[in-house]
């Protein structure tokens, strides 16, 4: 069964209530590891996702910028 991919939004809630799980500080040793190391996975994720939106960005507006000093 194929994996929905998940979206920037998505990965946002979840890290969203990971945090609030570790802040609650309830979770024993292991599951807040596991917890940890989900969390800096989506991390990853969400800052992989804005910097390919940041170049996107930045490609079109140097392409807008050029339509408009031809």
């Amino acid at each position: 069964m194929a994996e929905k991919k998940k979206t920037f939004e998505q990965a946002m809630i979840r890290l969203e209530e990971i945090v609030t799980q570790l802040e609650k500080g309830e979770a024993p040793l292991e599951e807040s590891l596991k917890l940890f190391e989900e969390g800096t996975k989506l991390v990853s994720f969400c800052n992989e996702y804005l910097d390919k939106a940041q170049t996107k960005i930045k490609e079109l507006s140097e392409l807008e910028k050029e339509n408009e000093d031809e």
